[in-house]
C-alpha cells in the first residue's frame, strides 16, 4: 500500500505552475483602511522568498483573486509573478483561460486557497493546498494543509513542499551554502 506521503509527492511531481489566492492566503485576510479610505495589506517576506525559489527552479507562479487591488499588482511585480488575475470570483473559468493561454493542463497546476469560492479550482487542479486557518470545508478537501496561517508563511511552506517533492531542495541548499558559486 502506497503511503500518504508518497501519494502526495506523486501529485506534486508534475506541477509547473502554482496559483494562489491573496486575501487569507498570501495576506492574513484583514483589510485595513485609512481615514482617506486607502487600503493596506501585509505580506510575509518568507512567502515572497518561497516564490523566488520556485521561479529559480523553473516553476511559474500566478495570482487568482476575487478582489482588485493596486497593492496586489505591485506585490506581483515585485515578486516577478507574471500571471495575475484580479476581480475573478469564478476561478474555475479563470483556470480555463490560463491553461489555454499558457499551455498548462490541470495536473500541472497547483492552487493555494483558503475559502469556499476557491473549492472549484482546488478540486480541479493537480495539487491543492490551504493555510491552517482556511475554512473548515476547504481543509477537508485539499491535498495539503499548511501548519501556518495565511499571510504568515503558509505559501512558503507550500513552495518548499513542491521544491522538495520535485528534487530541487538539495541544489537550492548548495546554492545558499555557496557550494557551487557558479550558480549565484
Amino acid at each position: 500500500m502506497e503511503s500518504k506521503q508518497a501519494k502526495l509527492v506523486e501529485k506534486i511531481k508534475p506541477i509547473r505552475l502554482l496559483l494562489m489566492d491573496v486575501d487569507g492566503t498570501l495576506s492574513d485576510g484583514k483589510l485595513t483602511y485609512s481615514n482617506e479610505w486607502v487600503e493596506t495589506k501585509s505580506f510575509d517576506v518568507k512567502d515572497g522568498f518561497g516564490i523566488w525559489m520556485l521561479h529559480h527552479c523553473g516553476i511559474k507562479t500566478g495570482i487568482v483573486t476575487g478582489r482588485e487591488s493596486k497593492i496586489v499588482t505591485e506585490r506581483a511585480k515585485e515578486l516577478n509573478i507574471e500571471i495575475v488575475y484580479q476581480g475573478h470570483f469564478h476561478k474555475n473559468e479563470t483556470l480555463d483561460d490560463i491553461e489555454a493561454k499558457y499551455g498548462y493542463q490541470d495536473q500541472e497546476v497547483a492552487f493555494l486557497g483558503d475559502d469556499l469560492f476557491d473549492l472549484p479550482i482546488m478540486i480541479r487542479c493537480g495539487f491543492s493546498a490551504a493555510p491552517a486557518d482556511a475554512h473548515p470545508e476547504v481543509l477537508q478537501r485539499v491535498d495539503f494543509v499548511s501548519s501556518l496561517s495565511g499571510g504568515r508563511g503558509a505559501a512558503r511552506e507550500v513552495c518548499e513542499l513542491i521544491l522538495k517533492a520535485q528534487g530541487h531542495w538539495d541544489s537550492l541548499m548548495d546554492l545558499f551554502l555557496m557550494k557551487n558559486k557558479s550558480q549565484v
